[in-house]
Parts: C-alpha cells; structure tokens; sequence
C-alpha cells in the first residue's frame, strides 16, 4: 500500500512538473508570437539596402531600389494570396469605400488584379520565373486571367451587353491592356488560342462600348491599341476619334484638363497613356498623334517639377490621392526620348524622393496592403469609387521601370535642380500656368511647394465640392485637414448658413494673375446673390490676403489658416504677439509654426483644437479670424497667413505691416520700404 502511495505521488509529481513545462512552452509561445507581430508592425516601411550616394547623392535610390520597392510592394499584396487560384481580394477599409454592403464582387477582384500588375510587369519582364512564397507571380497572373472567363468562378466577367455603358470594368480592362503591351512575353504568347480569343472578345466589347469624355477615353483606346497590333478588327475610326479628342484636352504646359478639374489626372492618366500609346503604338498607328503625345510629355518640365519640395514630396490635392506616387511617373517618362535639354538628375530626384515620402511613412502600408488616404487611412480623401485595391493605382509609377536602363533618366546624378540656385535667389519663386490658369510656388525657406487652381461645383458630389478641390490653396508641407461641423476650416472661408450650419467656398472663377497677385471670384453655392472678392500675394514666408465681402446682407464667417498636426506627441503651444495695437497668435506643433494676423476687417482671431480631421494625426489644431456678422456692401479682409520652421523667431517688421485702406484700394508697407497695392475690383 505504501509502496503505491509513494508511486501515486511520483505521477502526481511528474504531471506537474510536465504541466509546468507546459505552461512555459506555452508562454514561450505566445510571447515569441507576439514580439514577432511587433517585429512586422516595425517592418512596415521600405528599407532599401546598398544605397549609392554617388549617383544619387540625395536619396541613394536607383534603378535596382525601384525594383526592390516593387518586390517588396508585390509581396504586400500577395499576403492575400494562398494559391493561384486566391483572387487579388483585399480587406475592405471601414467608411466610403466600396463594397459598401460588405459582399465582395467581381469588379473588386478585377481591380485588385490590374492594379496590381502595375507593379508586377517590371518584375516579370526581368524574370519571367518570380516567385513569392513559391508562387510563379507569371502563373498566378495568367491563371487569373483565364478565371475572368470562366463563368462558373467568381472573378468572372461578362462580356458588356449591347446596351451597356461605360463602367469600373472598363477602367481595369484599360490598366490590363497596358500590362499585357508591356509584358506580352509574360502574360499574353503563353495563353492559349481559346483564351486569347476569348480575352479579346471581352476586353474589346468594353474597348469598342462606350466610355467618358474625360480621362477615360484612353482606357478605350489602350484596349483597342492592344488588340489591333495583336491583329484583332477594332473600330478604327472611333480609336482615331478618341485619340483626337484627348489631345484637344491639353491646355498647354503639360497639363490636361480632365472635365472640368486640372489635377494629377494629368500626369497619371493622360501623359502616361498619351506616353505609352506614342512609344509603343504611334509609329504604326497614327505617327502624327504620336508627335504630339510626345510634345506634350516634354512639356511637363516647364512647370510639373516646381509642384514639388525640394525633398521630392507631392502635394496632397485633387482626388484619388490614394494614388499617391503615381504622380511623379511622367518624370521617368521623359526617359523615353533622350532630350539633352532635360535635367534628366532633378527628375529622378523628385520621383525617387516621392516614392520614399510614402515608402518611409508606416502608417502607408497595413498588413502590407496599402490604406486609402494620403499616408494612412484617412476617410474623407477616399470617393466611394474605391476599393481597397484602388490604392495599387500608385503601381503606375513603376511603369517608369519600362525605361531602357541605358536611358539619362537612370544614368545621370541626382541634383536639385531650380531647389540649387533658382528658388533660393528668389526665396519665393512662383511659375503660373497659363493655359490651365493655375499658379505653382516654392518657398525656399521651408522647402515646400504649393499651389493654387480654380473649380466651380454647385453641389457636393464624390469629389466635387470637396476639400480636394476647394482650399484656397494646397502645400506639400501641411496636407489638407478636412472641415469641421461647427466651422473648423482650414485654408478657406466658411459662412454661417444656420444656427449649427457651416458651408464652405467651393465655386470659384478665375479672374487673373498680374504683378504677382492671383485673384479669383468665389460665390457662396447656397446663395448666389453673396460673394468674395479674393486676391492674393505670396510671400517669403506665407501668404498675404486681401479679400472683398460682396454682400447685401448681414453674414458671420470666417477664414482658416494651415492645420497643424500633433507630431511625435508633443502638445501643441499656442501664443500670442502683440506690437502697437496689432495681434499675431502663432502655432507651434515642433517641427513648424503657422502665424496668424488680422489686419483689416476681422472682429477676432482664435486657436482651434480639432480632432480626427487631420490626414497624419488624430488631434490637430488651425487659427482662424472671424467676423460674427459682416458688414452688407463691400468691406475689405486684409489677414496674413505665415509659417516658419519650429524654433525660429519671428519679428515685427515681418508680422506687423503698415496698412492704410479706401473704398478703392488697400496699401501694405513693410518696414523694410517695400509695399503691396490691392485695388477693388468688380464682378
């Protein structure tokens, strides 16, 4: 009996002992687990390796980086993928995007396909066996090519019916058709027969349907292009129509006017497809088209380079900016045609130094995947024709890849261009745009790029309407913070149209751009019979306003200056400076501080803290002058908005101007002898 007892508590004994061991192994685990997830959250940014600051003394990137950026990219978004049969389908983003009802769809899983092979082609054509996971990336591709006619699969597509329009689907099958031009070694001679046919049945019903007389036109004549070279009947005479059609878009300068908004679909859409229909079709097709698809291009170096920092940094402003770095692709572009008057180094700079503005930012990419918003998820940039996948629009800029590597885009050394000599002899330099009637400046004191444009929307739509369009101007260093519903407003004015309701200026007209003062009319969408008067001057360090209130009635409103965001969780300081009767309050977040002052009209001036409007942080904080009830008639808005690095002191001479006013004019002297004239003018 002893004996059993003693063995009884041996087991005993043991079992806990294993138990404990158990527990251990199991903490082990969990711990091993979770500081490996910590570890990837920490890898959520793009660290390339072997820089060569010879040739690109500025960023170190070069072609290979570009390359590595793709894989690593590629691989984010195969995180998604289990097998070549897995669709390119991404988790859905909470808020406007698409599906809206939770049910992923066809359209979805096309997009994510063709966005992505943005990305994929430049890998592919280098190495046709890429694999990811031991996926052959060429394989998966061309697998789900062939799911898009199957109709017993989910990712099919039908064929556009007699009297379909121009959807989603035609957009994606006009990205398809540019990667099957690029890589037709990869993606198209190994498909058989059957499927070509088939793919050029169902492409070519969207190709030869319907589109829209903008931007979309090409995504109709790529698919068109393709299949003719591939010797597949077309409708020539619409292919020709629509080519002409686009060209008659372009406004001179580069830019293209996209019905009715000059933004970046002038870069990522027309001279990238004008581009590559020129290079690879024009020729054959239509040279004298070509000729002036390539001209354009050229074009672009008179003004598009001045929109960015002097780091390489886009400006956030237009729609789709989840598109981000598809922005700088026409820099590479310009690589196509050798041209020795092109500063080949200042272009690679840019477009190296965009891409690290988002691949060096962690809040980009989530799980890998990229969030829709500028750096991280931030709703009220997205439009609801949006899926998660739509981001992989930004994979145009590897298209640049597609430039021979013997091009002077790759071979010449990074420089800084007009941020060398030309923007710090004039400290404020400013290009204006003639034809699209917009104006680019650039600060060299704090680096940044800014530009201000017109648009003119009655309602609110998916984007027109919005702060994408409506600020009074938009700078590459303070992205757009959106407004606020009890009046927070950054960058424009807000009139109070009900006790708790707030509208900002979105209809505006050019009015003219003479001895450096940009001046647009604005009227208020609800009430047409109110409007302002607006005209502007840059300056050194801001932006000197000097607007008129045109209005029979009694009116409060007011005007926001920059947002600033909370950085690296430091409060941010407000303050206050005063010099003989006049007020500047003055932001300070620790990387730059915005400065406010009242000159002329403006009944107070106050800090604004706000919360979850702002693109890059959570909390956020403006100035704003205000006015509770304007004066009816015309009265004059003098008001500086200024800015500097955080740590420099500012002065009086810079912050308190003389004024003296008329109902006809309004004179501004510096105490440096310098003075700025603002006359009225009617509507």
């Amino acid at each position: 009996m002893v004996r059993q007892i003693r063995k009884k508590m041996r087991e005993i004994k043991n079992m806990k002992i294993k138990q404990g061991i158990l527990r251990i192994l199991v903490f082990l685990g969990v711990y091993i687990a979770f500081a490996t997830s910590i570890q990837a959250q920490k890898k959520t940014i793009f660290e390339p390796q072997n820089l060569d600051f010879k040739k690109s003394p500025y960023t170190g990137l070069t072609r290979q980086h570009w390359m590595d950026a793709a894989s690593y990219l590629l691989e984010g978004a195969f995180s998604v993928v289990q097998d070549i049969n897995s669709p390119m389908l991404f988790p859905k983003q909470p808020g406007r995007s698409y599906p809206r009802d939770g049910v992923h769809n066809e359209t979805e899983r096309l997009e994510g396909l063709c966005r992505t092979l943005f990305i994929a082609v430049p890998l592919l054509k280098k190495n046709p066996d890429h694999k990811i996971r031991g996926i052959r990336v060429a394989d998966y591709y061309r697998h789900q090519l062939e799911q898009l006619l199957d109709g017993t699969t989910e990712s099919y597509i039908a064929p556009l019916p007699e009297k379909g329009g121009p959807s989603q689907k035609l957009v994606e099958f006009g990205g398809l058709a540019v990667a099957l031009m690029a890589a037709p070694e990869v993606l198209w001679d190994p498909l058989p027969e059957e499927t070509k046919d088939k793919l050029a049945q169902t492409m070519l019903s969207y190709g030869n349907g319907p589109t829209i007389q903008m931007n979309w036109r090409f995504f109709n004549i790529m698919i068109m292009s393709f299949f003719k070279s591939r010797g597949y009947a077309v409708r020539e005479d619409y292919l020709k129509d629509l080519l002409e059609k686009c060209l008659k878009d372009y406004s001179g300068d580069g830019w293209y006017n996209d019905s009715p908004y000059y933004d970046y679909y002038s870069m990522w859409a027309f001279q990238l497809y004008g581009s590559l229909w020129a290079n690879n079709y024009g020729a054959t097709m239509y040279p004298e088209l070509a000729a002036q698809f390539k001209s354009n291009l050229q074009d672009v170096v008179k003004s598009y380079p001045y929109l960015f920092s002097r780091h390489g940094e886009m400006i956030m402003w237009g729609r789709s900016i989840s598109y981000r770095m598809g922005a700088a692709v026409p820099f590479p572009l310009l690589g196509l045609w050798d041209d020795p008057s092109i500063n080949y180094g200042w272009m690679r700079r840019i477009a190296s130094g965009t891409l690290l503005q988002f691949l060096k930012n962690p809040d980009f990419l989530s799980d890998g995947i990229p969030n829709l918003g500028f750096y991280g998820a931030f709703d009220p940039a997205v439009q609801e024709y949006s899926c998660r996948g739509s981001a992989y629009w930004f994979g145009k800029f590897f298209l640049g890849l597609l430039v021979p590597e013997n091009s002077s885009f790759w071979t010449a050394s990074e420089n800084l261009g007009a941020w060398d000599r030309q923007i710090p002899a004039a400290k404020v330099l400013n290009t204006y745009v003639d034809g699209a009637e917009i104006l680019i400046t650039d600060y060299d004191r704090i680096g940044a790029s800014e530009i201000r444009s017109w648009n003119a929307s009655k309602v609110v739509g998916y984007y027109q309407g919005t702060e994408n369009y409506n600020k009074l101007s938009y700078n590459s260093a303070f992205p757009w913070q959106a407004d606020g519903k009890n009046g927070e407003i950054s960058m424009n004015y807000a009139f109070q149209i009900g006790p708790n309701t707030w509208e900002s200026l979105r209809m505006y007209q050019f009015k003219g751009y003479e001895q450096g003062i940009y001046r647009r009319m604005s009227t208020l969408a609800s009430d047409t019979t109110v409007h302002l008067a607006l005209s502007e001057r840059t300056l050194a360090n801001g932006i000197l306003r000097c607007d008129q209130l045109l209005s029979d009635k009694p009116l409060g409103f007011r005007l926001g200056h920059y947002a600033l965001p909370k950085w690296k969780d430091k409060p941010i300081a407000v303050r206050t400076l005063q010099y003989k009767g006049q007020e500047a309050m003055i932001l300070d977040n620790g990387a730059y501080q915005l400065a406010m002052v009242r000159l002329l009209g403006w009944e107070g001036m106050e800090n604004r803290n706000c919360h979850g409007l702002h693109p890059v942080a959570e909390e956020s904080a403006l100035l704003n002058c205000f006015a509770r009830e304007g004066n009816p008639g015309a009265q004059w808005y003098v008001t500086l908005q200024l800015w500097k690095k955080s740590g420099e002191k500012w002065t009086n001479e810079e912050l308190f101007p003389e004024l003296k006013a008329t109902d006809k004019k309004v004179e501004i002297r510096w105490r440096n002898g310098e003075k700025q004239i603002f006359h009225t003018w009617t509507r």
